[in-house]
């Protein structure tokens, strides 16, 4: 109880810090500003930063203005590779259709991303992030990719120490391929570094990012209470023992603040599914694990006589599990959800092992 009120007592510290911030940098986002790279440049950096879940609405809304004002913004303007490759990835990653044939000016006379293009590090590290974006039969950032990993790291050698920890950083982790969490620890220590910070952001990035992980270390400390009072070490000592994996798995799904929930929800049902692999590969017999497929098939309480000991627990917090999901979904007027995870759970899990186990064996 103590640990959940301090808990609690520092969450609502930070989130009455983070209104105060969210108030100021709404300020810069709704600001009036002549240069609409200014305003993108601004919402890739929330992005980085792990802040734009804050203003979801608010960045929809000016990508959607600028990109129906400014059809044709990289073709009428002679931007140079950086902002051109930023401009890009940033609509690209919000799910505009922006065409690749904003590259064509960097092309030469033989088709290749002009030479000269390497003595520009910066211009040629938004281009590599950029290359992540691309679609099926998009040839000119398959090429930007090549182009870009053939020099990057050179580059990196020759630049200055704050653009080369972001080269190395990035081909190491791209952007468009790390996770959210991690992106946002990274890139808010090399943001720090930047001379030309704003310390509004910073400050705000640091505290949000605090907050957030006290979060997920409270749902991380609910998770394991749950799993050891389940005593699985003792009545399982064959399974493997992944709720911390788990739980980092729905946190890279769902990060936010508001999908606690959620997230101890997928943490718990994937640690029961991992417990029912287990069983079924490792554990069970044939004859045993074709009881508990009729019992999981019926899903009814009454099948538990039919089990041997150890499975009777097991099939128990099952159906413990998605009451449990049932009751929390039914006051949210969603209950008829939970139809879809059970039939999961009955098909496609334990009719694919059952399957695969009667193969093995060449069972009929």
């Amino acid at each position: 109880m103590i640990c959940y009120l301090l808990f609690l007592q520092a969450f609502e510290s930070y989130g009455k810090q983070i209104e105060m911030f969210k108030e100021s940098v709404k300020d810069m986002l709704i600001a009036r500003t002549g240069d609409v790279v200014d305003k993108i440049s601004l919402i890739d950096l929330l992005c980085r930063l792990g802040l734009s879940y804050h203003f979801q609405s608010d960045i929809e809304e000016h990508l959607q203005r600028i990109f129906c004002a400014h059809p044709n913004l990289l073709d009428t303007s002679d931007y140079d590779l950086y902002t051109v490759a930023l401009v890009f990835r940033v609509f690209r990653q919000h799910g505009y259709k922006m065409p690749c044939d904003v590259f064509k000016k960097f092309i030469d006379n033989d088709g290749k991303f002009k030479e000269a293009l390497t003595g520009d590090p910066k211009g040629m590290l938004s281009l590599y992030e950029a290359s992540y974006l691309g679609m099926h039969g998009e040839d000119i950032l398959d090429e930007a990719l090549a182009f870009t990993l053939a020099h990057l790291e050179s580059l990196a050698s020759r630049s200055n120490p704050l653009l080369k920890k972001q080269i190395m950083n990035a081909l190491q982790w791209p952007y468009h391929r790390c996770t959210p969490r991690i992106a946002a620890r990274q890139n808010n220590s090399l943001y720090e570094e930047d001379e030309s910070r704003n310390e509004t952001l910073l400050q705000f990035a640091k505290i949000d990012f605090n907050r957030v992980q006290l979060l997920h270390q409270h749902e991380l400390s609910q998770l394991t209470r749950w799993y050891k009072d389940l005593n699985v070490g003792t009545l399982f000592p064959y399974t493997r023992h992944r709720i911390v994996e788990t739980h980092v798995w729905a946190s890279e799904m769902y990060f936010e603040p508001q999908y606690s929930y959620g997230r101890i929800v997928i943490t718990k049902v994937i640690a029961i599914l991992s417990l029912l692999d287990d069983t079924y590969d490792v554990y069970g017999t044939i004859e045993e694990l074709d009881r508990f497929t009729d019992a999981i098939i019926r899903w009814d309480s009454s099948a538990l006589d039919e089990l041997p000991e150890y499975m009777k627990f097991l099939y128990g917090i099952s159906l413990n599990l998605f009451d449990e999901l049932e009751r929390e979904l039914t006051k949210e007027g969603r209950s008829y959800s939970i139809n879809y995870a059970r039939e999961t759970v009955r098909f496609n899990l334990l009719f694919s092992t059952i399957h695969g186990l009667q193969t093995l064996f060449q069972l009929d």
